[in-house]
């Protein structure tokens, strides 16, 4: 083999050389990149892409549309409080084998307000123990009923006859009632006899607050 063909053998070599390590530099690169060490939480501000608030929207404000809106009353009114209310039962109203009565509340304060929903009702006996299961709401749609100084609404309340239902029965001294949204009840006398207790027909049932007595 000649000098000038020697020579030229090492230059293709040393230029083979030379590309490979250029490649493996390449791959070196890539690996730094995904071993960088992550920046811990909070030492940066977060970008505008990673904000959970959309473009112009101030992030308070996302928050707050999250909050569930409470019921809104009709102008110039605020909830009853019991403090303003009284309680009564209204008469009897039967058939079908049912026992019906209005729970009635009215306003006894100089403002309007409102009641909205259901009232929290339960039988007590004389030492103010409850005397049967809780009543169950109806799927009727609650409205909100205004109420001026001296006017009224009525809850319904409705139980099986248990001389027809056969369930177990005991006689409340009272019926305690609840306003919606109140924590502080009203008593009242319960003069209309036995109540269902015990048993499978043993429910007594509520329907939501209308205008008026119920009468």
């Amino acid at each position: 083999m000649t000098i000038r063909s020697l020579g030229v053998r090492r230059a293709a070599l040393l230029a083979s050389s030379v590309a490979m390590a250029g490649l493996l530099a390449g791959c070196g690169s890539g690996d730094d990149t995904a071993n960088a060490p992550r920046t811990e939480s909070g030492t940066t501000a977060p970008s505008d892409s990673t904000s959970s608030a959309p473009s112009g929207v101030p992030t308070d404000a996302v928050s707050n549309s999250l909050t569930p809106s409470a019921p809104q009353s009709p102008a110039g009114a605020t909830r009853c409080h019991t403090s303003e209310l009284s309680a009564s039962v209204g008469r009897n109203n039967p058939g079908a084998g049912q026992e019906n009565f209005p729970v009635v509340l009215t306003n006894e304060s100089s403002r309007t307000c409102t009641l909205h929903g259901y009232p929290g009702t339960a039988f007590v006996d004389a030492s103010g123990k409850q005397l049967g299961p809780d009543p169950e709401r109806s799927s009727a749609e609650p409205e909100t009923v205004k109420l001026a100084p001296g006017q009224s609404a009525w809850a319904g309340l409705s139980f099986a006859n248990p001389e027809v239902s056969g369930a177990g029965t005991a006689t409340p001294a009272a019926l305690v009632v609840t306003p919606p949204d109140e924590e502080d009840p009203l008593k009242v006398a319960w003069k209309s006899g036995q109540v269902p207790v015990s048993g499978n027909e043993s429910s007594v049932r509520l329907i939501p607050f209308s205008p008026g007595t119920g009468g």
